[in-house]
């Protein structure tokens, strides 16, 4: 009986382990079938990026602006409805000269204005946030400022992709070692826009019939150097280099960076006539709200450089701008997205006509927002939800839009000029918070590639690894309810606690303050704190002011409730966490600790 059970038992095994071997085998062979995919099979990826460019978009609900080429891509689309920058400090390097591709991007200055666009697009192609690149002005390259990391371009070139970089997409000049990092992120040198010379220059006819370098510069485009614009070279030449790639069996990754509707507002003038001046309105909060902290206001000092700005004669740094002229920058602001749109139409309806929708994922977003107005600010240096707040779309074939749909034509060029406007439905959306780190990991997956793995919660790792999230999950399944968990998480830099001329723009050397931020569903929290640009730190028991907006009341966050919580209270009981754990983190402790006041009446009266 004992031989038989024993018998009966090695045989048991002697299959187990058969139907292990079996098991490892086909475990074996499909890791490998994965790591040889054919490389055909990987999806290109278009990578469309504008710059400052807040979410007035159809699809994001604006009932003004005319955008039906990004609106279409939308309706076929993912589309996060709250996606946020970590930084909004960018502005556009003032240059002399632009010499040829592949020679040196000459970095200068004019106005006396910085360039300092390099945090906020270093932080979204690198997915470390900007207190792990510690980049907070454009003096340095992260590559040797802080750390040797992966970008997105670059993990694509890893795995077999030949990557092009057409326009603005990294900050040019030493941000980027003057060669919009190639050839680590890029197969070939980056292409930039010979126009763009001009772009600083005096080149708006005034009143006077005098060329001037205002803010306002609608043009004749046939009167510009070389008839063209920036955008329109760029689109040329994004459009030149798919038809090199549409017959290649080497995937692709090309980035097109748009330069509007960044300032000034040169623009084909035509498209001012797609918004009437008198049918344009204010902002819906155009005064400086009055609690809101001298340290958080920011004074706009590169748009009062503009000529025509400084006609105004306005009053530094409050001084409001005439209510005429206020009109006309919005309305300048929103012809600039139509014609950007019309850009990412003719872009879209190449990938169409050469049959490559369908093998391609788009990706369409922003860097950072800009005011219009609200709170009294024409910029884009602040915490607020009008600079942080960015459009993030994915468009990828077979899973946003059915085959079937894409057999037909993907994305017909809709001109906002002569059309009427369409309306599509957008029912792929997301309204949790997602941040414009989440885009590297998620466009990775979404292309065929493996996302990098999370990096650890405080860390300065040189490996590849990422500060954000893969959203991949969300393309699958529909959105269950609010998440109160889901935050994003910005900052922005002060040389001081009121405003003063380099407020908006200040050297590492001068930031004294940092103002960090937390936006959940339902709140915007911000501290300002005391910051040292030797040594990279913050002091979290150097409050220098705080911000509270309850956004169910307050959508357009003019009310700071702050101090009616007893703040100081709050910061005490926060004190005795230990030291290890992140400024994220406490910042997320401390809002559920205000909030929690708020549902339990602890609000003063």
């Amino acid at each position: 009986m004992k031989d038989s059970i024993v018998s009966l038992v090695f045989s048991i095994q002697s299959k187990m382990f058969t139907w292990v071997r079996i098991w490892l085998l086909l475990t074996v062979l499909h890791t490998l079938a994965l790591a040889v995919v054919p490389r055909r099979e990987r999806r290109n990826v278009l990578f469309i990026m504008a710059d400052d460019l807040r979410t007035s978009l159809g699809c994001y609900g604006d009932s003004v602006v005319k955008s039906p080429n990004i609106d279409q891509l939308a309706s076929k689309s993912k589309v996060f409805l709250n996606a946020y920058a970590q930084v909004s400090w960018c502005c556009i390097c003032l240059c002399s000269e632009i010499l040829p591709r592949g020679n040196l991007l000459k970095l200068c200055f004019v106005l006396s204005q910085q360039a300092v666009c390099a945090p906020s697009r270093t932080s979204m192609l690198t997915s470390r946030r900007p207190d792990t690149t510690r980049l907070y002005d454009f003096k340095s390259y992260w590559r040797v400022h802080s750390g040797n990391y992966t970008t997105l371009p670059q993990y694509f070139k890893s795995q077999g992709y030949f990557t092009m970089s057409v326009g603005k997409v990294f900050h040019p000049g030493i941000a980027s070692n003057h060669t919009d990092d190639y050839p680590y992120s890029w197969s070939i040198p980056a292409y930039h826009p010979a126009s763009f010379r001009y772009e600083k220059e005096k080149m708006c006819k005034g009143e006077d019939g005098k060329l001037h370098a205002n803010l306002l510069c609608a043009v004749n485009v046939t009167q510009q150097p070389g008839g063209t614009l920036p955008d329109m070279e760029s689109t040329d030449e994004a459009v030149r280099l798919l038809k090199t790639r549409a017959n290649d069996d080497v995937p692709f990754f090309l980035a097109v960076g748009f330069h509007k509707p960044h300032i000034p507002f040169r623009i084909p003038q035509e498209y001012l006539g797609l918004y009437p001046i008198e049918q344009m309105t204010l902002a819906p909060d155009p005064n400086v709200p009055k609690l809101l902290p001298p340290v958080a206001y920011n004074p706009w000092t590169d748009v009062r450089k503009r000529d025509d700005v400084q006609k105004l004669n306005i009053s530094f740094p409050y001084g409001p701008i005439p209510k005429d002229f206020q009109l006309r920058i919005r309305q300048h602001y929103y012809a600039a997205v139509s014609y950007m749109d019309a850009q990412v139409g003719r872009l879209l309806r190449t990938l169409d006509e050469l049959g490559l929708a369908n093998s391609t994922t788009v990706v369409f977003t922003s860097d950072h927002g800009w005011s219009l107005g609200e709170h009294g600010e024409w910029a884009k240096y602040s915490n607020f939800d009008v600079t942080t707040h960015v459009p993030l779309i994915f468009f990828v074939p077979g899973v946003t839009s059915c085959h079937d749909q894409l057999r037909e034509s993907t994305f017909p060029f809709i001109d906002p000029l002569t059309q009427s406007k369409p309306i599509f439905k957008i029912d792929k959306v997301m309204r949790n918070m997602v941040e414009l780190v989440d885009v590297f990991p998620t466009v990775s997956y979404m292309a065929g590639l493996k996302a990098p793995q999370p990096c650890p919660d405080i860390s300065f790792q040189k490996e590849l690894c990422t500060e954000g999230n893969n959203l991949a999950y969300t393309f699958q399944h529909q959105e269950q309810g609010q998440d109160e968990e889901a935050i994003s998480f910005s900052q922005y830099p002060r040389p001081a606690d009121t405003p003063q001329v380099n407020s908006d723009l200040p050297d590492l050397k001068d930031i004294k303050i940092m103002g960090y931020s937390l936006r959940s569903r339902d709140y915007r929290y911000t501290l300002w704190l005391g910051f040292n640009p030797k040594t990279f730190k913050v002091n979290v028991s150097d409050v220098h002011a705080g911000e509270l907006y309850m956004l169910a009341d307050d959508p357009g966050q003019d009310n700071n409730v702050y101090s009616d919580f007893e703040p100081s209270v709050m910061l005490t009981k926060m004190a005795s966490l230990p030291h290890t754990v992140s400024l994220r983190r406490r910042m997320r402790l401390q809002l559920l600790y205000l909030s929690a006041g708020r549902k339990t009446g602890r609000r003063k009266a």
